[in-house]
């Protein structure tokens, strides 16, 4: 799963949100290394409602424009999952490694449950 559709599945697991809501959501959750345009959004939007992982939520007018509301659907939120449990995995691996490297001087401890689960170094 590439980076912006991790983010943009991130920022749809708690609430259905509009295309903008999504793009501010991404900018936040990447601490703005990563900037999501309309265009690349919504192309990825539609490619993740093809493929299950989002649906429209609800639309409303604003303006006279319409605005769609997108939300993770069950399948969303599983692939999420994974990809979350996946990132621990090579997060820990990559930790194990980084403290091999360096002879053991260096010691990562305990990751905190938080963030990678419980991994000794």
């Amino acid at each position: 799963m590439q980076e912006p559709t991790f983010l943009i599945l991130t920022a749809l697991a708690a609430q259905p949100l509009h295309g903008y809501g999504v793009i501010r959501a991404v900018d936040e959750l990447s601490a703005g290394e990563v900037k999501l345009r309309p265009g690349t959004l919504y192309g990825a939007l539609d490619r993740l409602a093809e493929q299950g992982l989002v649906t429209v939520d609800r639309e409303e007018a604003v303006e006279g424009r319409l605005r769609r509301y997108y939300r993770l659907s069950d399948a969303g939120a599983a692939a999420l999952r994974a990809q979350v449990e996946r990132l621990r995995r090579h997060a820990a691996a990559a930790e194990i490694q980084l403290g091999r490297r360096l002879g053991g001087a260096l010691s990562f401890g305990l990751v905190s449950t938080s963030t990678f689960g419980t991994v000794t170094g």
